[in-house]
C-alpha cells in the first residue's frame, strides 16, 4: 500500500464499531474503489469489547433469546446500501455445530455444551455472545476486501489533535483535502486518520455529588459503598457472608448483581418435585435489601407465541402521523403530541392479539372493534368506555399508568405485606408472560418495540421542545427497557426462591436512602410499605448516568475540554440543563461548542444525544441501529471519495503482522488484520 492512503479512526472496538464495518464493507464497491486504512483502537478483544467481553462470570445471561440476535443488516433494513444476510446467533451456533461455519477457533468444552442445548428460545451466556461477536467481527474485516488494511491497536485513546489548522465545524485542510488528525494512545503510540469515529458504548462515570457524598460517609464510618457502575467491574469481596446489604435498583444490574452475590458465591438453584426452584446456599452469601422507584424488578420476557392475527407495521405512529405533527407545531412535546400516538399503536397491537386470539374473552368482533377504535384518542373517555363495554374482564384492561408503577395503590400495614405483595406482582408476571394463555403480553412487547425502533427515524431531535428530550432518553426509555427489556423468566424465578430462602427482602416503591451519621449506617426507607432498614453496606445497582464532563474516559473528557466537542443541554424551568451527553448532529456529526458540527468526526452510542437503539438486534425488524450504521458508513466513504490524498502514517507505531482471525495480541499492541 501507499504510504498515504485515507483512513478512518474507531475509537472503540465493541459491536457498534463491528456493525459499521460490516456497513462499510457492504457499500465500499459503489462508493469508494480505492485503498483504505481503517484503525481500531481498542484495549479488550476486538468485536465484543469491555461490556460483551468473555471475561466475566459464566453464569451471566444475555436478557434476549438466541433468536432474537442477530449483527446481520438483513433486507428488512431500510437502508441506501445493500443487505448483507448472514446468521444470527441460534444459526450461528448451528452452523458451528455442523461444521458449514469454518471460520470460528475452537471452543471450550463448556461452550461446546451451551452449544449443544442452545435452541432459538434459550437465554444465552454472555460468554457465548461474546465468541459471536468477535467471530462477526472478523468476518467484516475479511468482507472489506485486500486493499483495506485493518489495525487493531489494544489501547486507550485520550485525545485527539487535528494536524491541519482548521475551526470544529471545518473539515477541509489547507491542500483541499481532509483535515488530518492525530489520535493520541495510553500506550504512547499515535494513530493517524482523516475522519475519526468515537463508538465507546457504555463508559462509567465520576460519582456524582450525592454517590459521592455516600462513598464518603461510607469511608468514614468502615462501610462498604458501590456507585453506579457495570456491575461485573465492580469488586464485593468486602461484603460478609450473613451482612445486610441495601441495594438501590431493580433493573438488570440487580439481576447480575444477584447472580455475583449468590450462584458466583458458590450456591445453586435446583428444581424441587413440585415444579417449584428452591434455593441451596454455599453459607458465603450477604443478605440483600432491594428497592427502588417501582418497588420491583422489570417484567420477565415472554416465552409465548402469537394466537391471533400477525403484528404489523404501526399504524398510528406512523411517518404521516409526525409529518402532520410538524406541520401543525413549531416543537413537539413528547408527552402532548408523540406518547398518545404512542399508546395507541401498542394499545392496538394488544387488544388486535385479545380479540383475534382469545375471542372468548370480548364481547364484540375486532373489526368492530378495530374501526371504532381507530377514530378515537387513547386518553379519551369514549376509547375507555369501549374497552369497557367489549372486554368484560377488567384484567385485560391496557392501563400503562398502572403498568409503570404497578404498586402505586398499595397500602401495606406493616412491613409483611410489602414482601407478600412484591412475590405476588413477580408470581403474577410470570404467569402473564411465561403462560402460552397470555400471548397479548407478546403483542404488546411487539408494538412497543417496532415504535422504539421508529422513533429516531421518524421525529428530528431538534424539533422535540427541552422537556421532551428529557422525556425520551429518561421516562421513555425507562418505561420501555420495564416492560420489553426484563431479563429472562429463570432470572424473577430466582428471585423468588432467594426470597424464600432470606437471602433477598423487599423494600418496596418510593425507595429513599440516607445515611445516619449517628450510627454510622445507611437507611433505606420505602414511601409504600413502613420498611426501615439500617446497614452498613450499600449498593447503587444501576449504570452510570452520561456524564461527558464527568466521565472517566479520557478521550471523552477531551473532546468536551478540547471544544471539538459539546455537552448537549436543554432548556427547563429551572435554567439550562446539561443531559451529561455529546451534542451530535442528525448526520452523527460531533457538534462545536458554537453549534457547528464537524463533518470529520462522528460519535455514536449512548454517550451521544442520538437516540441510541443498541448494537444488535432481532432479525427481520427494521433495526435502528442498522439503519444509522449503513448511513454513516456512507457518509464516510462520501468524505473518503472527496479527498484528493490522505493522512499520512505515524511512525513508531507497532505492527505485529497478526493475520485477521488470530488470537489478540497484548493489550498496548497494534495488530495488523491483513485480508
Amino acid at each position: 500500500m501507499p504510504a498515504t492512503i485515507p483512513s478512518v479512526a474507531f475509537v472503540g472496538g465493541g459491536p457498534r464499531t463491528a456493525g459499521i464495518l460490516e456497513r462499510l464493507a457492504a457499500n465500499r464497491p459503489e462508493m469508494f474503489a480505492r485503498p483504505l486504512a481503517i484503525h481500531v483502537i481498542e484495549p479488550h478483544t476486538p468485536g465484543s469489547g469491555r461490556i460483551w467481553r468473555f471475561d466475566q462470570h459464566p453464569g451471566l445471561l444475555l436478557n434476549s433469546a438466541a433468536a432474537d440476535i442477530t449483527m446481520f443488516t438483513d433486507a428488512s433494513v431500510a437502508c441506501e446500501g445493500p443487505p448483507a444476510d448472514g446468521p444470527g446467533l441460534a444459526e450461528w451456533a448451528a452452523g458451528v455445530l455442523d461444521g458449514t461455519l469454518t471460520d470460528v477457533p475452537p471452543l471450550t468444552s463448556e461452550l461446546q455444551g451451551q452449544l449443544h442445548a442452545l435452541t432459538g428460545a434459550t437465554f444465552p451466556t454472555r460468554q457465548l455472545q461474546s465468541v459471536y461477536l468477535e467471530w462477526f467481527f472478523r468476518r467484516a474485516v475479511a468482507a472489506l476486501g485486500p486493499d483495506v488494511r485493518v489495525t487493531v491497536h489494544r489501547d486507550t485513546a485520550v485525545r485527539i489533535d487535528a494536524d491541519d489548522v482548521a475551526t470544529a465545524g471545518g473539515s477541509t485542510g489547507a491542500g483541499g483535502g481532509l483535515v488530518g488528525y492525530r489520535i493520541r494512545l495510553a500506550g504512547g503510540g499515535t494513530v493517524a486518520a482523516d475522519v475519526v469515529v468515537s463508538a465507546l458504548g457504555h463508559t462509567d462515570s465520576l460519582p456524582d455529588e450525592a454517590s459521592a457524598g455516600l462513598a464518603g460517609f461510607a469511608a468514614r464510618h468502615g462501610g462498604f459503598h458501590a456507585a453506579p457502575s457495570y456491575t461485573t467491574d465492580v469488586d464485593y469481596s468486602a461484603l460478609a457472608p450473613g451482612q445486610d446489604v441495601i441495594v438501590s435498583g431493580m433493573g438488570l444490574a440487580f439481576v447480575d448483581l444477584v447472580v455475583l452475590l449468590t450462584e458466583g458465591r458458590g450456591g445453586r438453584f435446583q428444581e424441587t418435585p413440585d415444579g417449584g426452584l428452591a434455593y441451596v446456599p454455599s453459607g458465603a452469601e450477604p443478605r440483600l435489601w432491594a428497592g427502588s422507584r417501582r418497588g420491583v424488578p422489570y417484567h420477565s420476557k415472554i416465552s409465548s407465541t402469537l394466537r391471533g392475527e400477525a403484528a404489523g407495521d404501526p399504524r398510528f405512529f406512523t411517518a404521516a402521523a409526525i409529518q402532520d405533527l410538524l406541520a401543525q407545531h413549531g416543537e413537539l412535546d413528547f408527552r402532548t403530541h408523540l406518547w398518545p400516538l404512542i399508546a395507541k399503536d401498542a394499545g392496538y397491537g394488544y387488544y388486535r392479539e385479545l380479540f383475534t386470539g382469545y375471542p372468548e374473552r370480548v364481547g364484540i368482533g375486532w373489526d368492530e372493534f378495530s374501526d371504532r377504535f381507530a377514530g378515537l384518542d387513547w386518553y379519551s373517555p369514549e376509547r375507555e368506555r369501549l374497552v369497557l363495554e367489549s372486554v368484560p374482564d377488567p384484567e385485560f384492561h391496557l392501563d400503562f399508568e398502572q403498568l409503570d408503577h404497578p404498586l402505586a395503590a398499595l397500602e401495606p400495614a406493616g412491613p409483611e405485606d410489602v414482601q407478600r405483595a412484591v412475590a405476588a406482582y413477580i408470581e403474577h408476571d410470570l404467569r402473564l408472560r411465561t403462560s402460552p394463555d397470555h400471548s397479548e403480553t407478546l403483542a404488546l412487547f411487539i408494538a412497543l418495540l417496532k415504535v422504539y425502533m421508529d422513533l429516531g427515524r421518524l421525529v428530528p431531535p431538534e424539533r422535540l421542545n427541552a422537556r421532551s428530550q428529557q422525556a425520551v432518553h429518561g421516562w421513555w426509555h425507562g418505561f420501555f427497557s420495564f416492560v420489553d427489556s426484563g431479563p429472562p423468566p429463570q432470572r424473577l424465578r430466582e428471585l423468588l426462591a432467594l426470597h424464600r430462602a432470606g437471602l433477598l427482602q423487599f423494600l418496596g416503591p418510593g425507595l429513599e436512602v440516607t445515611a445516619d451519621e449517628a450510627s454510622g449506617q445507611f437507611v433505606a426507607v420505602a414511601a409504600q410499605g413502613g420498611v426501615r432498614v439500617a446497614a452498613k453496606a450499600l449498593i447503587e445497582a444501576r449504570l452510570p448516568a452520561p456524564a461527558v464532563a464527568g466521565s472517566t474516559n479520557p478521550l471523552l473528557q477531551h473532546l468536551h475540554s478540547s471544544g471539538l466537542g459539546s455537552e448537549q443541554t436543554v432548556l427547563t424551568a429551572d435554567g439550562l440543563h446539561a443531559t451529561g451527553r455529546l451534542l451530535v448532529s442528525t448526520a452523527n456529526e460531533l457538534v462545536s461548542p458554537l453549534g457547528e458540527p464537524n463533518r470529520t468526526l462522528f460519535a455514536v452510542g449512548p454517550n451521544t444525544s442520538g437516540w441510541g437503539a443498541g448494537a444488535f438486534a432481532r432479525p427481520g425488524t427494521n433495526a435502528a441501529p442498522f439503519r444509522e450504521n449503513d448511513a454513516l458508513a456512507r457518509r464516510i466513504l462520501d468524505l473518503l471519495a472527496e479527498d484528493p490524498g490522505g493522512a499520512p502514517e505515524p511512525s513508531g507505531v507497532e505492527r505485529s503482522g497478526v493475520e485477521a482471525g488470530a488470537v489478540p495480541a497484548a493489550a498496548g499492541k497494534a495488530e495488523s488484520w491483513n485480508n
